[in-house]
């Protein structure tokens, strides 16, 4: 499901693993966002541009602190197809420690029925 609401858009969907279902909303505008899951998983990791900001990934033994800084950030969604992109390049640590540069991409479109 893709929602606009000002200058907000968000996507929500479930994912189903081994563990369970999981429900994912990810938010964005045009220079922060945030990726909320919960479910069989628990998550909440922020992105704004140029800028550290704290999350939280929740495990059966605890919480792990998480962390990103995010170089790149963007959204585009084409009314008249129903396509849209999301692109998200940053830097994660966890529990303080750098764990690495990732890239999501995350496209999207309309079901066809």
């Amino acid at each position: 499901e893709y929602i606009r609401k000002s200058s907000s858009s968000y996507l929500r969907y479930e994912e189903v693993t081994e563990e369970g279902s999981i429900q994912t909303t990810v938010k964005i505008a045009e220079r922060e966002g945030s990726i909320l899951r919960n479910g069989a998983v628990k998550m909440r990791l922020p992105f704004q541009k140029n800028k550290y900001l704290s999350g939280s990934y929740e495990t059966p033994y605890g919480t792990l602190e998480m962390g990103t800084k995010t170089s790149r950030i963007s959204h585009e969604f084409n009314e008249s197809i129903r396509k849209g992109e999301i692109d998200l390049l940053y830097d994660l640590k966890m529990q303080g420690t750098h764990a690495g540069t990732y890239h999501l991409l995350i496209s999207f479109e309309e079901e066809k029925r």
